[in-house]
């Protein structure tokens, strides 16, 4: 279970920017109040210019997350930079949620479909859930209460 003192390391696809996706995401994980995670991921960290410098900056950032979470928009932007971030999680043996299309219906790309080991939409608690899963193999069935009146 993730806590304060052992929070799940997640990691969240980007193309060196913080795009609208990738803040959403956040939004949706601190909503609870009662999900711990620590972001691996560093949009903003100093990149070079050459290709190869750059992959090792992501497989540093990849390595020492539990899950990844890929962003379709972000895919959509940089195809070859996000394959190859899933590719990296794949070799490391990192599960990965991907999230649906923002505000679309629209397919997922088959790339991210062949390799997401789950795939939810943007719902936070259908996010935390599938990252509980995926990163730590936890139980998360939950039971919803309604309420009704009979006249």
């Amino acid at each position: 279970m993730s806590t304060p003192a052992n929070p799940i390391r997640l990691f969240v696809t980007h193309n060196w920017e913080e795009s609208d996706d990738y803040t959403r995401v956040f939004e949706y994980l601190e909503a609870p109040r009662t999900f711990y995670y620590r972001n691996t991921s560093e949009p903003k960290a100093r990149r070079s210019i050459d290709r190869e410098s750059q992959r090792e900056e992501l497989r540093r950032q990849i390595a020492p997350s539990e899950v990844v979470i890929v962003l379709p928009a972000v895919y959509r932007a940089a195809p070859e930079l996000v394959q190859f971030q899933m590719n990296f999680a794949k070799s490391a043996d990192r599960p990965i949620v991907s999230l649906e299309n923002f505000g679309s219906t629209d397919p997922l790309p088959k790339e991210i479909r062949d390799l997401a080991d789950e795939i939810v939409p943007w719902h936070e608690r259908d996010l935390i859930d599938a990252l509980r899963r995926q990163a730590r193999h936890e139980d998360t069935t939950r039971w919803d209460t309604i309420e009704f009146k009979l006249d």
